[in-house]
C-alpha cells in the first residue's frame, strides 16, 4: 500500500511539473508572422512549431526558469528566458546574413547545416521563392548556381547539372515529397508538370553531382528535392493569380494565365489535411527554325531536297536518276498543333499523428494534366497527357517507410513528324507524288524547254497541286494526269479533317498517335539509429522498384502485353564527428541490382573539416562511384521514326522488331525487289556504314570516305568515379563564399550510334562506284538504325564553381557566381560516339535584391550569361549562341489582407534566344501577380 501511494504521489508530482506552459507569437523584422518556426526548451525534448499566424503554445515539465530557443531556416536563432508559468512572449527573428547556415537534409539523409554538407548543395527556401523574379519557383531554379536549363517548351524545362543532358535528361532525378516524378515510360522528369504549386513549396534542395551511393541509379548527375508544406504547420486558404503576356517574334504577343489555391486545415492534434489546385494556360514558344537539316539552301525553290528543321513531311526523300535527291513538301510545326500550352495540377493529402508525437502517417495523391511539346528523336505534341502518383508513408524523426505508384496516360499525344507525313499521304501517296514529279520534270524539259531549276519548280507545283500555271499557256499546259488529290492547304476543311483523323490513329503507317499507359511501383525505407547507437550516426535503408511498360507496341516492343521488370537496392551510412567536432567523417555504400544486369556497389567517402576559432572555414572532399542502369527506352524501344528506327538493346528486344520498306524506282530498275524487310537484329548482325561517312560520301562521291561501323553490343550499366573538393566560409562582415571543383571519369558511357545498312549489296570499305551497296546509297535505298550502346572510350568531365554573396548596403544583398564545365574523350577510339554534353563552358549569374527596400516594398534583379556551345541530340545538332538574360521583379506587401502584389519580367528588353536546337526561341514574359498567404 505504501508503494502504491508512493507511485501515485510521484505521478502527481510529475503531472504538476508538466503544467508549465509558455505561449507567444513569432514574427520577422517587419512584424509579419513566421509559420513553421521551431520552438523548444534548451536541453529538453519538449518542442513545437508556430502555426500559420506565427502563434505557438508549448507545455513542458522543465523546471523554472528555463531557456526557450526559437529557430527558423533563414533566420538567426533567438533565445529567451522563461521565469513564470503561462508566460506569454513575442519573438522577433532577424534574417540570417548568409544562407550557408541553413539546414539541409538531402546530402546525408539527416539534418545538417549547409555549411557542413559533405557535397555541393544548393537550397531555395520560402524567402527565395517569394523573391524569385521568374514566373514560378521552378523556373527560378535557373538562377541557382550549378543549374542550366534546357527549355523545350514554355512549360517544359529540363534541369541540367554537370552536362551530358538533352531535354530528356535521364541522368537527373527529381523527388517531390520523396516520390520520383520521372515519367515511367520515358524515364526523365517532365519539368514541373506533376510537381508542386508555388503555394505549397516549403523548400527545394539540389545536389548537382553523383548521388548514387544514397539514392540509386537515377541520381547519376544530380538530384532535386522539392518538399511541400505540412498542413499541421501551414494552415488556411492561400491563393495566387497571375496574368501577363508573352512576346515572341514568331508567335507575337499572347496572354498568359496562371492561378492556384491551397487549402489546409489542422482538425486537431492528430489529423490534418490539405488540397492544392493550379491551372496555367499560355501560348507556346513556337519552333520555326527554317534551316535545312540536310544541308544546302533554305526552301525548295533552290534546294529540291530541302528538309527544314521545324518543317515535317520533307524528311520523305527519293533519289531520281539524272535529277538527284528530292524531298516532298512539308508542313510547318506551328500548323500541326494549336501552339497552346496548359497545365492542371491537383494534389490531396491526409496527415495523421495517431499518438500525438512526431510519428506521422501520410496518404497522398497527385495528378498532373498537360499540353506541351516534347523533343526526343522527333518532335512530339503531348495533348491531355496525364500523370498520377499515389503514396502512403510512415515516418518520424528517425525513419520513413513509403510506397507509391506512378501512372501515366499519353492521352491524345502524337508525333508531329508522322502527322505531317500522313497528311501528305492522305492526299497523295509517296509513290504517286514522285511519279507526278518525275513525269512533270521530264515533260517540262522536253515539251517546254525548261532548265533544270525551272523543271524542278514546275514538277513540285504539279506534284503538290495537280496544276501549274505557265505564262501564256494556262494551267497544266502539258495536260498531265495527276496521281491523287492536290496537297491539303493549311486551314482548309480537308487539312483539318485529315489532321484530326491522323492524330487519333496509332498505326504510324497512316496515323501519328502514340499510346502509353506505363507505370512504376516503388517503395523505400530508411532508419537512423542515432538514438540507439551513440558511437556514430548509422543509417540503413533500401528500395524496390517495378516497371510495367504498356504502349501496345506503339513505343516499345510490347506487342503481346506489358513488359515488367524490377530493380532493388540497399545502403548503409556512418557519420561521426571527431577532433572537438571539427572533423566530420561520412562513409556510405549502396548495392543495386537490376533484373537484367549484375549487381553494382556504389561507395562514397567524404571528409568535412571546420577550421577557424568559430569553425566558419569549412573544407570538404569526397569520392564516390556511381552507376546508371539503361533506361526503359535503352532496353525496350522499337520505334520507326522515319529517317531512322530506334532499337532497344535488351538482349531479347531486337528480334521482336520488324519493318517492311519500299525500294526506290532506281533500285527496282536494277532488278531489286519492290520491298525489303528488316529486323531489329539486323542492326546488331549485318555489316553497316557509319552515319557520318554516309553524309560525307553524299558530298564527295568518294567511296574511300565510306567507313564500316563497329558492330554494337548489348548495353550494360554506365559507371562514374566522382571526385569533389569544396570550401565554404561565413566571415564576420557577412561575406559568404563557396567554391567547389569536380572531376568525373565515365566508363561504359551510355550513348547512341547510328548505323546505315544498304537494302542490297553488302557494306564494305573501298568499294567501287559500281558496287550494289554503293548504288543503294546513291539511290537512298538504305536503312538507318539508332541503337543504344556503351562507348569503348573513357570520358572525363571536369568543372568548378564559385559563389559569393554579401549585404553591400543596409539590406541590399548582392550575389554572383561562376561555373565552368568541360569534357574530354578520345574520338579516334570511338569514331561514332556523340557526347551530347550540351552545356556552356562558361556561365555567370548575378543577383541584387532587397526585401525591405522601403516599407512593404522589395525587389530582386537576376542576370545570366553563358558562352556559346555545341548542341547534339538525336533530333538535330547545332551551335547555341552566347546569351545574356535579365529578369526582375518588384513586390509590395499588404499585411492587412496578408497579400503580396508582384510585377515581374523575364528576358527583359532582349531578343528571343535559343537553348535547344529544334525548340522554339525563348521570348519575353511580363507578369502581375497577387498572392494571399495567411
Amino acid at each position: 500500500m505504501k508503494l502504491y501511494l508512493l507511485i501515485i504521489s510521484l505521478f502527481c508530482c510529475s503531472f504538476i511539473q508538466a503544467q508549465h506552459s509558455v505561449s507567444g507569437k513569432v514574427t520577422d523584422s517587419n512584424m509579419q508572422p513566421i509559420p513553421g518556426a521551431n520552438v523548444r526548451v534548451a536541453g529538453d525534448s519538449a518542442g513545437t512549431t508556430s502555426d500559420a499566424d506565427g502563434n505557438f503554445k508549448l507545455d513542458t515539465a522543465a523546471k523554472l526558469p528555463f531557456t526557450l530557443e526559437v529557430t527558423m531556416v533563414g533566420y538567426q536563432k533567438q533565445s529567451l528566458s522563461i521565469s513564470s508559468n503561462a508566460q506569454k512572449v513575442s519573438v522577433s527573428l532577424e534574417s540570417e546574413e548568409t544562407k550557408l547556415n541553413e539546414i539541409v537534409v538531402s546530402a546525408s539523409r539527416t539534418p545538417e547545416r549547409i555549411l557542413e554538407s559533405p557535397v555541393t548543395i544548393e537550397r531555395m527556401g520560402l524567402k527565395d521563392i517569394k523573391a524569385t523574379s521568374s514566373a514560378t519557383f521552378y523556373e527560378g531554379l535557373e538562377n541557382m548556381k550549378e543549374v542550366h536549363f534546357n527549355t523545350g517548351s514554355l512549360n517544359f524545362k529540363s534541369i541540367n547539372t554537370r552536362g551530358f543532358a538533352t531535354i530528356a535528361n535521364n541522368r537527373f532525378m527529381q523527388l517531390v515529397d520523396g516520390m520520383d516524378n520521372s515519367s515511367p515510360a520515358l524515364n526523365f522528369v517532365l519539368g514541373n508538370l506533376v510537381g508542386l504549386s508555388d503555394l505549397d513549396v516549403a523548400s527545394v534542395e539540389l545536389l548537382p553531382g553523383a548521388s548514387s551511393a544514397l539514392y540509386g541509379a537515377g541520381a547519376f548527375n544530380g538530384i532535386l528535392f522539392m518538399n511541400s508544406k505540412s498542413p499541421f504547420v501551414y494552415q488556411g486558404i492561400s491563393f495566387y493569380g497571375k496574368y501577363g503576356q508573352t512576346s515572341q517574334e514568331v508567335a507575337g504577343t499572347n496572354d498568359y494565365y496562371d492561378f492556384g489555391v491551397r487549402a489546409a486545415h489542422k482538425f486537431n492534434d492528430y489529423v490534418a489535411g490539405k488540397a492544392n489546385f493550379t491551372f496555367m494556360k499560355a501560348t507556346e514558344w513556337i519552333a520555326a527554325d527554317t534551316r535545312s537539316m540536310s544541308g544546302g539552301t533554305i526552301g525548295h525553290e533552290n534546294n529540291p531536297n530541302y528538309d527544314g528543321l521545324n518543317t515535317y513531311g520533307d524528311e520523305v526523300t527519293n533519289f531520281i536518276p539524272n535529277v538527284g535527291p528530292v524531298s516532298r513538301t512539308g508542313y510547318r510545326e506551328q500548323d500541326l498543333n494549336d501552339n497552346k500550352v496548359e497545365n492542371v495540377k491537383a494534389d490531396f493529402s491526409l496527415h495523421v499523428k495517431p499518438w500525438k508525437n512526431d510519428f506521422e502517417v501520410i496518404l497522398q495523391h497527385k495528378v498532373g494534366i498537360g499540353n506541351t511539346t516534347y523533343q526526343g528523336a522527333n518532335r512530339y505534341r503531348l495533348e491531355n497527357f496525364i500523370m498520377q502518383q499515389s503514396k502512403i508513408e510512415f515516418k518520424n524523426k528517425n525513419f520513413f517507410l513509403r510506397g507509391y505508384m506512378t501512372t501515366e496516360d499519353a492521352g491524345d499525344s502524337y508525333d508531329m513528324r508522322f502527322a505531317a507525313w500522313n497528311v501528305n499521304r492522305a492526299a497523295k501517296s509517296d509513290a504517286g507524288w514522285y511519279r507526278d514529279y518525275v513525269t512533270a520534270y521530264l515533260q517540262s524539259q522536253i515539251g517546254l524547254g525548261f532548265t533544270g531549276t525551272q523543271a524542278a519548280q514546275y514538277a513540285r507545283n504539279f506534284a503538290d497541286n495537280n496544276v501549274t500555271a505557265v505564262p501564256n499557256l494556262g494551267d497544266n499546259p502539258l495536260n498531265l494526269a495527276p496521281s491523287g488529290l492536290p496537297r491539303f492547304q493549311v486551314g482548309t476543311p480537308e487539312y483539318n479533317n485529315a489532321l484530326a483523323r491522323i492524330v487519333q490513329d496509332p498505326d504510324f503507317t497512316k496515323g501519328a498517335k502514340f499510346i502509353d499507359q506505363s507505370r512504376i511501383y516503388h517503395s523505400d525505407l530508411n532508419y537512423n539509429f542515432k538514438d540507439q547507437i551513440k558511437f556514430a550516426e548509422f543509417q540503413l535503408g533500401g528500395s524496390y522498384r517495378q516497371y510495367s511498360l504498356d504502349s501496345e507496341g506503339s513505343i516499345f516492343t510490347d506487342y503481346d502485353g506489358a513488359i515488367n521488370y524490377t530493380e532493388i537496392g540497399a545502403y548503409v551510412q556512418m557519420q561521426k564527428k571527431v577532433l572537438n567536432d571539427r572533423l566530420k567523417l561520412t562513409g556510405s555504400v549502396r548495392y543495386d541490382k537490376s533484373e537484367f544486369f549484375n549487381g553494382f556497389v556504389s561507395p562514397r567517402v567524404s571528409l568535412v573539416y571546420a577550421a577557424g576559432a568559430n569553425k566558419n572555414h569549412v573544407f570538404r572532399t569526397s569520392f564516390q562511384t556511381g552507376f546508371r542502369n539503361p533506361t526503359t527506352q535503352d532496353l525496350f524501344i522499337g520505334l520507326d521514326l522515319g529517317p531512322f528506327a530506334l532499337i532497344g538493346s535488351q538482349e531479347d528486344n531486337p528480334s521482336r522488331y520488324s519493318e517492311t520498306l519500299p525500294t526506290s524506282a532506281a533500285g527496282i530498275a536494277l532488278g531489286q525487289p519492290a520491298e525489303v524487310t528488316f529486323s531489329g537484329l539486323d542492326a546488331y548482325t549485318r555489316p553497316a556504314f557509319t552515319d557520318p561517312s554516309i553524309k560525307l560520301f553524299a558530298v564527295t562521291q568518294n567511296t574511300a570516305d565510306l567507313k564500316l561501323a563497329d558492330k554494337p553490343s548489348y548495353v550494360k550499366p554506365e559507371q562514374v568515379k566522382a571526385f569533389e573538393l569544396g570550401y565554404k566560409t561565413v566571415l564576420e562582415n557577412g561575406l559568404s563564399f563557396d567554391i567547389n571543383g569536380y572531376y568525373n571519369i565515365y566508363n561504359d558511357f551510355l550513348s547512341t550510334s547510328r548505323l546505315v545498312i544498304p537494302y542490297y549489296g553488302v557494306a564494305q570499305e573501298n568499294l567501287p562506284l559500281s558496287d550494289l551497296a554503293v548504288q543503294a546509297i546513291r539511290n537512298r535505298d538504305v536503312r538507318t538504325f539508332q541503337v543504344y550502346s556503351n562507348s569503348s572510350t573513357e570520358i572525363k568531365s571536369l568543372g568548378f564553381g564559385a559563389g559569393v554573396s554579401k549585404k553591400v548596403y543596409k539590406d541590399f544583398e548582392l550575389g554572383i557566381n561562376y561555373n565552368h564545365a568541360q569534357f574530354e574523350f578520345d574520338q579516334e577510339r570511338d569514331p561514332s560516339f556523340i557526347a551530347g554534353f550540351n552545356t556552356p563552358k562558361h556561365r555567370v549569374k548575378a543577383s541584387l535584391g532587397n526585401e525591405k527596400l522601403f516599407k512593404n516594398f522589395g525587389f530582386n534583379i537576376n542576370a545570366r550569361w553563358s558562352s556559346e556551345y555545341l548542341w547534339q541530340s538525336s533530333f538535330a545538332d547545332g551551335t547555341i549562341p552566347e546569351v545574356t538574360v535579365f529578369d526582375a521583379q518588384i513586390n509590395y506587401s499588404i499585411p492587412a489582407i496578408k497579400s503580396v502584389i508582384k510585377l515581374s519580367g523575364s528576358n527583359i528588353g532582349a531578343d528571343d534566344y535559343l537553348q535547344v536546337i529544334g525548340a522554339g526561341r525563348i521570348g519575353q514574359l511580363y507578369l502581375i501577380s497577387w498572392t494571399i498567404n495567411p
